[in-house]
């Protein structure tokens, strides 16, 4: 089987590296993927993922039997149709699937319709309608942005001019909507589904880390970090939201007649009434795949293959190491404003000497003399397992130090209260 991965980032990094490793799988074609995927699969340029013609064409040359869409444009874009109405075998959703992601406003109705358990919500078209929202609310306020931002539409604070001031930049885009929800308290979860329209199979929970700095000070960015498994969630977690919100959701989608196949990302709150969904996303999060594949024993080719051809019902259960695993995310100076790329990175090739310890590759580029060098504001994602959260952490942080780039930032703090075990749901 040849398979082609659509993206450049270090979720398509841990993808690719899981399908290499997957002996069904003969090749592996990335566009345009990234230097550090270029080291393990041929790399095809492609200046845009949303042109679904170049991709097509990527896919049609190289003759593959697979397409795992990566990221959330492409998909709202439509670029799965246009493949599957050529003859290609696809991991991802339609544009009218997709629209999950797209619009948080869609994916309420659909929730309520489907009676998944979320928080309440107004879709708001002018300022005065977020002012009325969220005083009727109270704080902190919950403010995204309808449709797509990369991670970064969603402001929580107890600051109502800063609410307003982020609703009214998210209004001031064309056709601009704003979703104000109530706050959702308790551990936040990341769950991944993957779907073949009619079938749910589950992955294991993750969690991340969305603001920038340690304690969760600073703004939202698109993930810092992240840990798998939870030892703290609730047992039999995973099954309990296949049945009250995956399972009901892909139902919901296949009545509208726009069934969803790819991975259902469900973001969501341990609260003190119970597990909240806060988003769902049409896609492989980032940074939890990272550290959900570096668990995945089942071959993962063969599954996205299963999902992409309606035979998921053939996976009763996925194997899992017993390992536990953390992600660190380096990030350039000013991320997650405006970043400076174009600053050397070194040492990447001296993680391999800590036990179990690898970087994906997420914001990277070669200069003109092929030096390794920031082209994004994640730039990597150092990865390691261990037989506990502990030494998980003690063996990704030992790799972190060796990274040389100047002005970089990472959080000291990934998975730290799961190692202590001081997290609790109510």
């Amino acid at each position: 089987m040849k398979v082609l991965v659509i993206g450049s980032g270090a979720r398509e990094h841990a993808i690719v590296r899981s399908l290499v490793a997957d002996q069904a799988v003969d090749a592996v074609v990335a566009a345009p993927g990234n230097p550090g995927i270029d080291t393990i699969a041929l790399c095809e340029p492609l200046a845009d993922a949303t042109d679904a013609g170049a991709v097509l064409e990527v896919a049609q040359r190289h003759r593959v039997d697979l397409v795992v869409i990566g990221p959330e444009a492409p998909l709202v874009a439509g670029v799965a149709d246009v493949l599957r109405d050529s003859g290609f075998d696809v991991f991802g959703p339609s544009a009218k699937a997709a629209r999950l992601e797209g619009s948080k406003a869609f994916a309420k109705e659909v929730m309520s319709a489907a009676e998944v358990p979320t928080g309440l919500a107004h879709l708001c078209t002018t300022v005065n309608e977020v002012a009325e929202s969220i005083d009727a609310f109270g704080a902190p306020y919950v403010i995204k942005d309808d449709g797509l931002a990369a991670g970064k539409g969603v402001v929580v604070t107890d600051d109502r001019d800063a609410a307003l001031a982020h609703a009214e930049a998210c209004l001031a885009k064309e056709d601009g909507q704003v979703v104000v929800e109530e706050f959702l308290d308790g551990p936040e979860v990341s769950l991944f589904v993957l779907s073949d329209g009619v079938t749910v199979v589950p992955l294991t929970p993750a969690q991340d880390f969305k603001r920038v700095g340690d304690d969760d000070a600073g703004p939202n960015t698109g993930g810092m970090g992240a840990y798998s498994p939870l030892g703290w969630a609730p047992d039999g977690l995973a099954d309990d939201l296949v049945a009250r919100v995956a399972q009901p959701t892909i139902d919901e989608m296949g009545r509208r007649g726009t069934p969803f196949v790819g991975v259902l990302f469900i973001g969501l709150a341990m609260t003190s009434r119970g597990p909240r969904v806060i988003e769902f996303n049409a896609r492989f999060g980032d940074p939890e795949t990272q550290v959900v594949l570096a668990r995945l024993l089942t071959p993962l080719g063969g599954l996205l293959k299963a999902a992409a051809t309606r035979r998921l019902d053939e996976y009763d259960t996925l194997r899992w190491s017993d390992d536990h695993a953390v992600t660190v995310v380096v990030a350039s100076h000013n991320y997650p404003g405006t970043p400076r790329t174009g600053d050397p990175i070194s040492g990447t090739g001296d993680v391999e000497g800590v036990p179990t310890a690898y970087v994906l590759h997420a914001g990277t580029a070669l200069d003109e003399s092929g030096t390794l060098v920031s082209a994004g504001g994640r730039v990597l994602s150092v990865v390691a397992t261990g037989a506990d959260l502990a030494e998980a952490r003690e063996r990704v942080y030992a790799a972190v130090d060796l990274i040389g780039l100047e002005g970089s930032h990472h959080r000291t703090d990934i998975a730290l209260k799961a190692s202590r075990d001081e997290i609790a749901v109510s």
